[in-house]
C-alpha cells in the first residue's frame, strides 16, 4: 500500500479548473486581513484573559499572549510561503499532500475537521450565552428548556446562529466578506474602548508582582488527566504561576489566536493569492497580538488577578463593573455577541474549504464537493457542515471538547513548518512570491515552540486527541485510500504502461 503517495503542486492547481469544482476569485488583501482579524478576535479576548490571569499567569498573562502570538507568528510565516506557492483550498491539508504524502495529508485534514467544526460549535454556544445574558429580564428571555442543552432540551440560539451562518456561506464568499467587515469594525471599536476607557482605572499596585511566585496546585490538578502532560513526563510537582505558569497560560490563551490559518484555506478564492494571502495572514496576526496584550494589561491593571473569578464568562465586563462603570460591561456583552457570530461563520468557512478539498481529492465522497452553479460555493459540504455544527452546538456541552481545538491546531502548525523545509528541498523550482526568511531556523523554532505548548496541555486532552486520530485512521483505510483520485490516476497510468508493453 502506497499511503505516502503525493499529489503534485501542479496537479493541485489543475484541479481548481474542474468545471464543477471551481471557486470564484472574489477576495483581495484587505478582505483577507479582515477575515483574519474577524475570526481571531472572538471568545479568546472576551473570556480567556481572565481565566489565564487567575489560574496561571497573573498580570504576566500579557507575556502569555506574546508567547502564543510568537508561536503563531513563526508558523504564520510558513503558512504564508505555502499559501503563496500552492494557492489551493485546503490549507495545511493541501500543503501536506504535496510534501508528506496522502496519509499525513489525511491525518491533518481530519485534524482540521476537529479544529474547525468543534470550534464553530463551541463558539455558537458562546454566542448563545452572551445573547441570553443580554435578553435576561426582558420579554425575549428564553425558557430554560430552549436555553441550554445541559439544563434544558436544546440550545436554540446556538442552533439558529449555526443555520443562519450556513445560509450566508452558501449564498457566497463575497457576502460573507461584507458582513465580516461590518462586524470587525464593531469589534475593533469595542476593543479600543476597553483599552482607552480602562487605562484611567489602572492601579499600578495590581502589577506587583508581575509574575506571581510559583505555588503548588491543589485539587484534581494533581492527577494525570488534569495536569499538563510535561508535568507528568518529567515527574514535576504540579504548580501554578511562576514562569511555568506563564507558559501554561500561553497554551491556554493559544485558543484566542486560532483562526488565522483560515485565511490560507481561502487562497483559491483570492484574486492575487501570491501577494494577498501572506498579507492577510501576517497582517491579521500582528494586529490582534498587539490588541490582546493591550487588553490583558488593562484588565489585570484594573483588577487584581487574585480577585478575578476563573469561571467568569465575561471577565472584561466584570472588571469594569468592579470600578463602577457598568455601561461598559453591557457594551462589551453586545460586542462579544456580535463578534462571536462572525467567528462561527469564518471557522465554518474554513471547515467547508478543507472538506471541499478532501472531497475533490476523493478522500471524502466527491459528490459533496460540487459547486453551486450560481453562487460558486461548495453548497453541499456547507449544508452538511452547518447542520452538523447546529446539532453539536444545540445538544452537546462542548466545554471539554473545546480544548481539543488547541492541540489539533498546534499539531497542524508543526506539520506546516516542517513541510516548508521539505518542499524547499524537493521542489526548489517552484515560484515563491513569499519566502520565509532563514527558513530552517524559523521552521525549527516554530516546531519546538508549538510542541512545547502542546506538552503544556492536559493529559485528558492528549487522550481524546489520540482517540480522534485513531478514528481517522479507521476512516482512511476503510474508505479514503480506495477512493483517492491520486491513487486512481496512478492505477490508470500503470494500466496504460502495461498495455503499451
Amino acid at each position: 500500500m502506497n499511503v505516502l503517495r503525493t499529489k503534485s503542486v501542479e496537479q493541485s492547481i489543475r484541479d481548481t479548473d474542474e468545471p464543477d469544482h471551481t471557486l470564484k476569485k472574489n477576495l483581495g488583501a484587505l478582505d483577507l486581513v479582515i477575515f483574519g482579524v474577524g475570526v481571531i478576535i472572538g471568545a479568546g479576548i472576551f473570556v480567556l484573559t481572565g481565566t489565564a490571569a487567575a489560574t496561571n499567569a497573573g498580570p504576566a498573562v500579557a507575556v502569555s499572549f506574546a508567547i502564543a502570538g510568537l508561536a503563531c507568528g513563526l508558523a504564520a510565516l510558513c503558512y504564508a510561503e505555502f499559501a503563496s506557492t500552492v494557492p489551493v483550498a485546503g490549507s495545511a491539508y493541501t500543503f501536506s499532500y504535496a510534501t508528506f504524502g496522502e496519509l499525513i495529508a489525511w491525518i491533518i485534514g481530519w485534524d482540521l475537521v476537529l479544529e474547525f467544526t468543534i470550534g464553530s460549535a463551541a463558539l455558537a454556544t458562546g454566542f448563545s450565552g452572551y445573547l441570553q445574558n443580554l435578553l435576561a429580564g426582558t420579554a425575549f428571555e428564553l425558557p430554560p428548556a430552549l436555553a441550554s442543552a445541559e439544563e434544558g432540551v436544546v440550545n436554540l440560539p446556538a442552533v439558529l446562529i449555526a443555520l443562519a451562518v450556513m445560509g450566508v456561506l452558501i449564498v457566497g464568499i463575497k457576502l460573507s466578506s461584507v458582513i465580516n467587515q461590518v462586524v470587525v469594525a464593531i469589534k475593533l471599536t469595542v476593543v479600543a474602548l476597553v483599552v482607552v476607557a480602562g487605562i484611567g482605572y489602572i492601579d499600578a499596585s495590581n502589577y506587583s508582582p508581575f509574575v506571581p511566585p510559583s505555588e503548588p496546585s491543589t485539587g484534581s490538578a494533581g492527577s494525570f488527566m488534569e495536569q499538563p502532560l510535561i508535568t507528568s513526563l518529567l515527574g514535576l510537582d504540579p504548580a501554578v504561576y511562576g514562569v511555568a505558569g506563564v507558559v501554561a497560560g500561553a497554551a491556554l490563551v493559544f485558543f484566542a489566536f486560532i483562526g488565522f490559518d483560515v485565511v490560507a484555506t481561502t487562497a483559491e478564492e483570492a484574486k492575487n493569492p501570491q501577494r494577498d494571502v501572506p498579507i492577510g495572514i501576517l497582517g491579521s496576526l500582528a494586529i490582534v497580538t498587539v490588541l490582546y496584550m493591550a487588553v490583558s494589561l488593562v484588565i489585570t491593571g484594573m483588577q487584581n488577578y487574585q480577585d478575578i473569578d476563573p469561571n467568569d464568562a465575561a471577565p472584561l465586563a466584570t472588571a469594569f463593573d468592579a470600578v463602577g462603570v457598568e455601561w461598559m460591561g453591557n457594551l462589551i456583552a453586545v460586542g462579544a455577541c456580535i463578534g462571536l457570530t462572525v467567528v462561527v461563520m469564518i471557522l465554518m468557512l474554513g471547515q467547508t474549504r478543507v472538506a471541499f478539498a478532501m472531497a475533490r481529492d476523493g478522500l471524502l465522497p466527491r459528490k459533496v464537493a460540487k459547486v453551486h452553479p450560481t453562487f460558486g460555493t461548495p453548497y453541499r459540504i456547507t449544508a452538511i457542515t452547518g447542520v452538523a455544527v447546529a446539532i453539536i452546538a444545540g445538544l452537546v456541552d462542548l466545554a471539554t471538547l473545546a480544548h481539543l481545538v488547541n492541540i489539533g491546531t498546534l499539531f497542524a502548525f508543526i506539520l506546516v513548518s516542517v513541510g516548508v523545509v521539505i518542499l524547499r528541498r524537493t521542489r526548489p523550482d517552484l515560484p515563491r512570491s513569499f519566502r520565509v526568511p532563514a527558513a530552517p531556523v524559523v521552521a525549527t523554532l516554530a516546531v519546538l515552540l508549538c510542541l512545547y505548548l502542546m506538552l503544556n496541555l492536559t493529559g485528558d486532552t492528549w487522550v481524546r486527541f489520540a482517540v480522534w486520530m485513531g478514528l481517522g485512521f479507521v476512516v482512511y483505510f476503510a474508505y479514503s485510500y480506495r477512493n483517492s483520485m491520486v491513487g486512481r490516476r496512478a492505477g490508470e497510468e500503470t494500466d496504460v504502461d502495461v498495455t503499451s508493453r
